[in-house]
């Protein structure tokens, strides 16, 4: 970024509001430059506004409190420290109904920084990798500021921009931020294959959240037939199942012989399969997270992680205690919308390991004080842990308690077990 375009940010002296697109299409130059321009000319409270993005983000440093303030819609790892110190701010919220905060001018973006393809013949740049609210920010923004990358996918969809509306453009040409390509553990394949195997039949529509444990079921796959994608995200293994076959999304009755996405992240691998391929199509993700829209899809099976899970049900994917560690994301979105589906064949997964890094259980008691329910028991049916599946849905408080306990990890089953009498007088197993 220029000093010329870096200049528009003084138009206001205090309080400027900076959208910025998220993911693998973060435009991390830009954001350096605004953070060394910041220093430089002693900016004041400019919020930044953005979902998961990528890069160190520099902005959040100690050092430009009172300069800068980010305020995310789905956090990042870079975020998780400012927002704990009070540096930085979350705002809980669907992924399907982050749009809106723009078209209800809760947010106001002066400025867009993002990251897009060069021009085609007929002037139009792509949104490439990262389409989600990103065409809702640029249009109520007053300034667009666009890395031209040369590595950016050219994806289809609803991620046009015409050349025209970019008021500053900086050509670049750097790989885009990657994630993924490491083989699933073996807690995450065991995970993968139950659900595989027992929940996923062929023809199935598929959400995938963000994880390991997504691409374990993915990896796990590679026998069924006629599979779809409906996803606001995915990674790099649909690619090998396109390649396989297996996803052929032709048992979709919307967007019928197409994977729908919203957003991406992953390998070189998958960049290169999207680039320019018909057979994505990016969408913008208050079309894509409709629950409405969800339920159309035929045998619609969501996968979706948590970080734990109570004997009730309880769903916590966006802390650890009081601390904010990502966000709802579209989890809601489609777990939900999996359980409307109109066929009536919907399933609504949650997988997680059963214990931590730590070997902490991960089915609970409680969850832990201060952590928020992302997930209610009530829109809960299957929990799939390394060692089983737990069908909930219809099942009292009781019931799941047991159903729970049975596939927590057998070293914290009789202290669960114990705590389910204690709570819900639950007798303990035969």
């Amino acid at each position: 970024m220029n000093n010329d375009s870096c200049r528009i940010i003084k138009r206001k002296p205090v309080g400027n509001t900076v959208f910025v697109q998220g993911a693998a299409a973060t435009p991390v130059p830009l954001l350096d430059a605004m953070t060394t321009f910041g220093k430089e000319n002693k900016l004041k409270n400019v919020t930044v506004c953005h979902m998961h993005t990528e890069g160190n983000a520099g902005y959040h440093d100690a050092s430009c409190e009172g300069m800068f303030r980010s305020l995310s819609f789905f956090m990042g790892g870079n975020c998780r420290k400012p927002v704990a110190e009070g540096r930085g701010d979350a705002i809980p919220i669907f992924l399907s109904e982050i749009p809106q905060l723009f078209y209800k001018k809760i947010v106001k973006p002066d400025i867009a920084l993002i990251q897009v393809s060069p021009p085609d013949e007929h002037g139009y740049c792509s949104l490439g990798t990262s389409v989600d609210c990103v065409r809702a920010g640029i249009i109520h923004s007053d300034i667009i500021i666009a890395l031209v990358n040369k590595q950016m996918p050219r994806t289809f969809g609803d991620g046009i921009i015409h050349i025209s509306h970019v008021d500053y453009a900086i050509k670049t040409d750097v790989p885009l931020a990657s994630h993924g390509g490491k083989p699933p553990s073996q807690v995450e394949s065991k995970i993968g294959q139950l659900i595989a195997d027992n929940l996923v039949p062929d023809g199935a529509t598929l959400q995938m959240g963000i994880g390991n444990i997504p691409d374990a079921v993915l990896t796990a796959l590679k026998n069924h037939k006629d599979l779809g994608i409906h996803s606001e995200m995915f990674a790099d293994g649909v690619v090998d199942l396109v390649a396989n076959g297996c996803i052929t999304n032709n048992k979709k009755t919307m967007h019928q012989g197409h994977i729908v996405g919203s957003f991406l992240i992953g390998t070189q691998k998958l960049y290169d399969f999207v680039d320019n391929n018909p057979f994505i199509e990016m969408l913008r993700v208050d079309y894509v997270n409709s629950t409405r829209v969800i339920a159309q899809q035929p045998k619609m099976t969501a996968i979706n992680s948590a970080i734990e899970v109570d004997l009730t049900g309880q769903i916590n994917a966006d802390s650890i205690g009081t601390k904010m560690y990502s966000g709802f994301g579209g989890q809601v979105d489609f777990i939900r919308g999996s359980a409307e589906a109109l066929d009536g064949l919907g399933k609504p997964i949650i997988a997680l390991p059963s214990v931590t890094k730590k070997n902490e259980s991960k089915i609970t008691p409680i969850l832990k004080p201060g952590a928020g329910v992302v997930t209610t028991r009530a829109h809960v049916h299957y929990v799939v842990t390394e060692h089983g599946i737990a069908e909930l849905f219809g099942k009292s408080l009781r019931q799941r308690a047991h159903a729970l306990i049975n596939i927590a990890h057998p070293d914290h089953r009789a202290a669960l077990e114990k705590a389910a009498f204690e709570r819900l007088k639950v007798m303990p197993s035969a």
